[in-house]
């Protein structure tokens, strides 16, 4: 594989630490989520910052996709639902939920598009197959 492009960040204290690339652009405090047993607050979590990476990699997918057959997206977002819980066997499981909206375009054609993203070119839907549940909801 040829490598395009590597984003780096580095954490330091977990869950109540913070979360830095190395070039700087991201820079956050963490804080456990409160339905986790931690205090929440005004600070994000890797749940967070899973779903917004999630998001905009399909998005981009998905545009592609309807460029390529020749029918461009003018409008459209992407909100990715992420889920952390645990399964039948006791360990931490992650869950998500994309919801695909393009105004203005027929719903079974937006959903042929989210699905050809979801199975042929998004890189996070790829790395996720297999083992994590992935739900694709086409919403107004």
């Amino acid at each position: 594989m040829d490598i395009l492009y590597t984003a780096s960040a580095t954490a330091v204290g977990g869950r109540q630490g913070r979360i830095r690339s190395l070039d700087g652009v991201l820079d956050h405090a963490l804080a456990h989520p409160k339905e986790l047993g931690g205090p929440g607050g005004e600070a994000t979590n890797p749940e967070q910052l899973f779903a917004a990476g999630y998001a905009a990699c399909f998005e981009n997918a998905l545009l592609r996709v309807a460029r390529e057959r020749k029918a461009p997206i003018q409008a459209s977002s992407v909100t990715a639902h992420v889920g952390i819980g645990r399964g039948a066997d006791g360990f931490f499981r992650l869950r998500a939920t994309l919801e695909v909206s393009v105004p203005g375009r027929d719903r079974s054609e937006v959903e042929d598009l989210a699905r050809i993203a979801h199975e042929e070119v998004c890189p996070y839907s790829r790395a996720t197959r297999g083992n994590m549940d992935v739900e694709i909801r086409v919403v107004p």
